[in-house]
C-alpha cells in the first residue's frame, strides 16, 4: 500500500474543517447552569435571576420561567382566543399567595386544564431557553420567593436544561450564525428562493428593518423559539437577512465652549467635534452574514458534515 502525502513536506498543513461540537452535556442533561444544577439538588424554593431571565422553582424543580425575550403566558393564551383578555386580567388582581392565577382560572372553570398545562410548559420551556444563555454577568437565587401564577406542574431542572440544548443544536443546524436572533431583521434581495412557507410568509410579512424575531413573536402570539426557527430557515434560504449595527437614535454633538477672541480677533466661531462613532450606513450587514461566497462556505460546511 502506497501512502500519499497531500501536504507537501515542510509546509504547514491546512487547517481542518470544522465539526460539530458533540455535546456531552445532552447526554447527561446538565451542565448549563452550575448554580441551577445546586438548587435542584438542595430542593431549593426560590427564583433564580439571569441576565436574559427568570427561573422559579419550587423544591428544586422548576415552575415558571420569564424572559424579556419570550411572549409570557398571558400571550400564548390571549393572542389566538384561548382565554378573553378580561378574564384574565380579573385574575392577575386576585391572584394572591394562596391562590395563583393558574388555580383561580382552573377552579372558576375558564380554560380547560390541559390547554393551560400546554401553554405553561410551551411559556417555560420558551423563557428557559433565552434565561439559561450565556451571560457575562453572575446569577443571583432568592430564596422563597414565588410568582403569582402559582405551581402548576414542575417540570425537573434536567428537563429544562436538556431541552435547552437540543433546541441550541436544532438552530445550529438550521442557520449557524445567530445574530439574526436577537438584531432587527430585514428582507434581503434574492434572485432565486424556496417559497416561504405559511408560517414563514407570515413572518417575512413582519419584518420591517426595526422589529427582531422576538418581537415579530410577541406580535403574531408565537412561541419565541419556533419564530427563531422560521427566520434562521428564512435566513438560510436568503430572504431575510439582519441589521448590524443596530439602527441608533442620532445623538447631537456635544456643545463645545465659546471661543474668547483676542483684541483684534473677529467673531468667535465655535468648532464642532466630529462624531467619534458616527452611524453606519443605514442597511450595512456583517459580511459573514451576507457576503454570499462566506454563506456558500457555511452552506458547503454543513453537506461535509451530514456525510
Amino acid at each position: 500500500m502506497t501512502a500519499v502525502r497531500t501536504t507537501p513536506q515542510g509546509t504547514t498543513p491546512p487547517p481542518r474543517l470544522p465539526v460539530r461540537e458533540k455535546s456531552a452535556a445532552r447526554e447527561r442533561g446538565g451542565g448549563l447552569s452550575p448554580m441551577l444544577t445546586r438548587l435542584a439538588a438542595e430542593r431549593a424554593t426560590g427564583v433564580l435571576e439571569r441576565e436574559r431571565g427568570s427561573l422559579y422553582l419550587a423544591e428544586g424543580r422548576v415552575v415558571h420561567a420569564e424572559s424579556p425575550l419570550a411572549p409570557g403566558l398571558d400571550v400564548l393564551l390571549l393572542a389566538h382566543g384561548t382565554l378573553a383578555p378580561a378574564v384574565w386580567q380579573d385574575a392577575v388582581d386576585r391572584a394572591d399567595e394562596e391562590y395563583g392565577v393558574a388555580r383561580l382560572l382552573l377552579d372558576a372553570g375558564r380554560v380547560p386544564r390541559g390547554a393551560l398545562e400546554l401553554c405553561h410548559l410551551e411559556a417555560v420551556f420558551d423563557a428557559a431557553y433565552f434565561a439559561l444563555t450565556p451571560s457575562s454577568t453572575p446569577g443571583r437565587f432568592r430564596y422563597g420567593a414565588g410568582h403569582w401564577l402559582g405551581t402548576l406542574r414542575p417540570v425537573p431542572v434536567e428537563a429544562v436544561e436538556r431541552e435547552t440544548l437540543r433546541r441550541r443544536e436544532l438552530l445550529h443546524r438550521l442557520w449557524p450564525d445567530p445574530l439574526t436572533d436577537g438584531a432587527p431583521l430585514r428582507r434581503a434581495e434574492t434572485v432565486a428562493a424556496p417559497a416561504p412557507t405559511a408560517r414563514q410568509s407570515a413572518v417575512l410579512a413582519s419584518v420591517d428593518g426595526v422589529r427582531t424575531a422576538s418581537d415579530i413573536a410577541r406580535e403574531l402570539g408565537r412561541q419565541a423559539f419556533h419564530t427563531l426557527v422560521d427566520v434562521r430557515r428564512l435566513a438560510a434560504a436568503g430572504l431575510l437577512t439582519a441589521l448590524f449595527p443596530p439602527p441608533r437614535q442620532h445623538r447631537q454633538p456635544p456643545a463645545a465652549p465659546p471661543l474668547h477672541p483676542g483684541p483684534a480677533a473677529g467673531p468667535a466661531v465655535s468648532p464642532v467635534a466630529p462624531d467619534p462613532d458616527p452611524d453606519p450606513p443605514p442597511g450595512i450587514t456583517l459580511p459573514r452574514v451576507n457576503d454570499p461566497d462566506i454563506t456558500l462556505l457555511k452552506r458547503l460546511r454543513d453537506a461535509l458534515e451530514a456525510l
